[in-house]
């Protein structure tokens, strides 16, 4: 074997093995050699020289950036998963005639779409959507990302909660985390501008706890200015605190009666 690819190989092994014991202080330092290994390899992206180790270098490497996104994602970098994602993903677009598809391409797109989701770049993610076969929808992975967002456009909340106990990989319980505050975060913003008080029963309904110190936990972190008082979760306060905007009515007749007269010289 080629001396440059049995080092990288020694060097991946360690990382690996730290990435299962959770040695993520390790697995970054190792990373970071492998990463600096992988420039000496003329056959990887941009270039894609045909080399005699093309396979064997292209494979690896591939392999490793695939297992630096998992690192971001158990060190819940969000930066260093979209850095490792853009390094990764020319295995993904420019390498399907050199080598076998990876196991792990669409759990890996798939968290990258659900990444733009918890990130509201919508329109990136449907840029994403539109880069991929069409037999990619079909992917658990890939459609599980899809329906999150139809759910989130559609202010289907409840879905978007439930699908957290369906995750398609163990991978995404991290992003779905966020997203599931990111919506109890909106559905609270709705509760206090619609109601001045909710029982406690119906708070903890609404924002789909499953028990009262769920529900404590998130008032006393999350939303500090809402009173928990006989048995109710008072909003009143949270709408006292919000400042108060004067609609300037007055200057908003004036301009109308212009506009209308200078419609009529027109005219």
């Amino acid at each position: 074997m080629d001396p440059q690819l049995r080092e990288v190989g020694q060097l991946f092994g360690r990382f690996k093995a730290a990435l299962v014991r959770n040695d993520f202080d390790t697995c970054s330092n190792l990373l970071s050699q492998l990463k600096v290994l992988l420039t000496k390899f003329p056959s990887l992206p941009p270039s894609f020289q045909h080399t005699t180790n093309a396979v064997e270098e292209l494979t690896i490497a591939r392999d490793v950036y695939e297992h630096a996104v998992v690192l971001s994602v158990k060190t819940e970098d969000q930066e260093a998963f979209e850095r490792d994602f853009f390094q990764l993903k020319p295995y993904y677009t420019d390498t399907c005639g050199i080598l076998p598809p990876s196991p792990q391409e669409y759990p890996i797109l798939g968290l990258n779409l659900l990444r733009l989701l918890v990130q509201n770049r919508i329109a990136e993610f449907h840029t994403e959507l539109e880069l991929l076969p069409p037999g990619a929808l079909e992917n658990p992975c890939i459609k599980h990302a899809v329906e999150l967002e139809q759910s989130f456009m559609e202010g289907a909340y409840n879905r978007v909660l439930i699908a957290r106990r369906t995750v398609p990989h163990e991978t995404y319980v991290y992003f779905m985390d966020l997203l599931a505050k990111t919506v109890r975060d909106e559905i609270a913003g709705c509760s206090e501008k619609a109601y001045d008080f909710l029982s406690i029963n119906d708070a903890k309904k609404i924002l789909m706890f499953s028990s009262d110190q769920e529900l404590f936990e998130y008032i006393n972190q999350e939303r500090p200015e809402w009173e928990i008082k006989d048995g109710s979760v008072i909003f009143q306060r949270a709408k006292e605190s919000q400042p108060c905007k004067e609609i300037p009515s007055l200057q908003l007749i004036n301009q109308t009666l212009s506009y209308a007269r200078e419609l009529e010289r027109i005219v």
